[in-house]
């Protein structure tokens, strides 16, 4: 079955169209990470695992009334992290890997509680009712939340809480389109047609979003993915930008193959100031998957690292980018009982692969702080119309590979790598090179393992580890490179030229 313009797990038939509702990140949380919502949306969708000696799933297969289906997810556990910040007054899950805004490791290893191991935690509704004649009404809502306090995402808050601190002094902080909204996921509706295709309108994830969610081999965790704890990649270089508010999204699907377009209005408030516009087109066949998303951003938003921010003020400091991302990504799957992806109860072997380029320029329509608006309705004290003096560019690739048992036992290796070139950046070039400056060229490196353990659809443990290092541009800022700041008279600029860090975190996930 195909879902998100990908190919889906094979229990989950439900026809492409209706499986759209299902689709949506795990938040790129914070980052960010937000996103990812995507994979976890398939979860009243996956077949049932019956395991002897296991207690018999209690839950049933959906919670759903008149149409109305409720849909949600909690991870928890245990990370052990060797270098990063403690969690913090918002944000209580941890700066996973240093591909980050906030550059503010200082050494400190961190034992603690945690959650988002896998997913973010969320809770939503999906809507799905039949109207005649081959049309169905379509929705769907949903809100990402902590699930160690009890409160919304709020990736913007993290930043005002941190304002203006020394790196030493600062907790877990991070760039979100997630920013306290009542509902900071998905809030779509519209119809579909199996022959007409699925036509939406709200807030809904990007196409960059779907296609890196059904293609990353770590299904956007935010402990072991580049692509699940940083959301740049899903908002083509703004984080902010993972999600669309005010879009239409029109999904069209002929036997294997399958297309759609995409189109936002953006405004202050929804983390992208200007219009936005996507495409996509992907098709499946004996086991292979691929798909190619072209994306246009204008006016996106950009949290700058909080140290940039004023103590005491609540508006926050953002670069504005219009921002250009081609795609491709693919899958091969390998049923051990057939040779084909299918339905056969034997094991499987999953290979991803993916590459993504993104461009950011200044943005063609200058946004000007009065009365501007990041993701969630926080004021911007500073947007930066000049931060791509000349383009930056950012490339994403990855790959990696999943073994799945009939016993309910997945083991999933995936490695991610990035690169940035040599930009200028408000008028001032890399001239030192190294870690110097932000915008010099640099790169990052992530390796992760995980084994994760189902005892039905609802119910899973998982362990894994992680290593990720930045390198050069991509490690200035950080304490102890020369591109870090001198903050309440303390100098915290070294000679290093990278960052790195290695996690390791279990947990339980439930969901329903």
């Amino acid at each position: 079955m195909k879902g998100r313009g990908v190919t889906a797990p094979a229990g989950a038939r439900i026809g492409y169209s209706k499986f759209l509702v299902c689709a949506a990140k795990r938040s790129l949380a914070c980052t960010v990470a937000g996103v990812g919502l995507a994979a976890s949306a398939q979860a009243a969708d996956l077949p049932a695992i019956e395991i002897p000696g296991i207690t018999k799933d209690v839950l049933p297969d959906t919670l759903t009334w008149n149409g109305i289906t409720l849909l949600g997810a909690i991870d928890v556990g245990y990370a052990f992290q060797t270098n990063g910040r403690p969690l913090g007054s918002v944000i209580s899950g941890l700066e996973f890997i240093p591909f980050t805004t906030t550059r503010n490791y200082t050494g400190q290893s961190v034992s603690t509680i945690a959650h988002g191991g896998l997913q973010q935690s969320f809770i939503g509704l999906k809507i799905e009712e039949e109207l005649g004649l081959g049309w169905t009404a379509i929705g769907r809502l949903d809100t990402a939340f902590d699930p160690l306090r009890g409160t919304l995402s709020d990736g913007c808050r993290s930043f005002v809480e941190n304002a203006g601190l020394p790196y030493n002094q600062q907790n877990s902080n991070a760039d979100s389109g997630r920013c306290g909204q009542i509902l900071n996921g998905n809030a779509y509706g519209g119809v579909s047609n199996a022959a007409y295709g699925t036509l939406t309108f709200g807030r809904q994830a990007t196409f960059q979003l779907d296609a890196i969610a059904a293609y990353d081999p770590m299904e956007l965790s935010y402990a072991f993915s580049l692509l699940g704890y940083s959301g740049t990649d899903a908002g083509s270089g703004s984080t902010q930008a993972a999600r669309w508010d005010n879009s239409v999204k029109y999904r069209y699907e002929y036997g294997p193959v399958h297309a759609g377009a995409m189109f936002s209005n953006g405004g202050s408030g929804t983390g992208m100031f200007g219009t936005g516009y996507a495409f996509n087109v992907g098709g499946t066949y004996n086991g292979f998957s691929l798909d190619g998303v072209y994306t246009v951003e204008h006016g996106a938003v950009n949290l700058q690292t909080s140290v940039n921010d004023v103590a005491g003020v609540t508006a926050i400091a953002a670069n504005i980018s219009d921002n250009e991302t081609w795609g491709a990504v693919g899958k091969y799957t390998y049923d051990f009982s057939s040779g084909l992806k299918g339905d056969g109860p034997g094991a499987k072997l999953t290979f991803y692969a993916g590459y993504t380029h993104i461009d950011q320029s200044n943005p063609r329509d200058p946004v000007t702080s009065a009365n501007a608006q990041a993701a969630g309705g926080y004021a911007l004290l500073v947007a930066d119309n000049n931060a791509f003096t000349t383009d930056k560019i950012l490339q994403i690739l990855w790959t990696g590979a999943k073994y799945e048992l009939p016993s309910g036992w997945s083991f999933t290796a995936a490695y991610y790598h990035a690169s940035q070139n040599s930009y200028v950046a408000d008028g001032i070039p890399c001239t030192l090179g190294g870690a110097s400056r932000v915008d010099c060229a640099g790169s990052f490196d992530q390796g992760s393992f995980v084994v994760d353990y189902r005892f039905n659809k609802h119910f899973d443990v998982y362990a894994g580890v992680s290593y990720a290092r930045v390198d050069n541009g991509l490690a200035a800022g950080f304490p102890g490179t020369p591109g870090a700041k001198t903050i309440g008279g303390v100098n915290f600029t070294g000679t290093a030229t990278s960052v790195d860090t290695t996690d390791f975190m279990t947990g339980v996930r439930l969901r329903f």
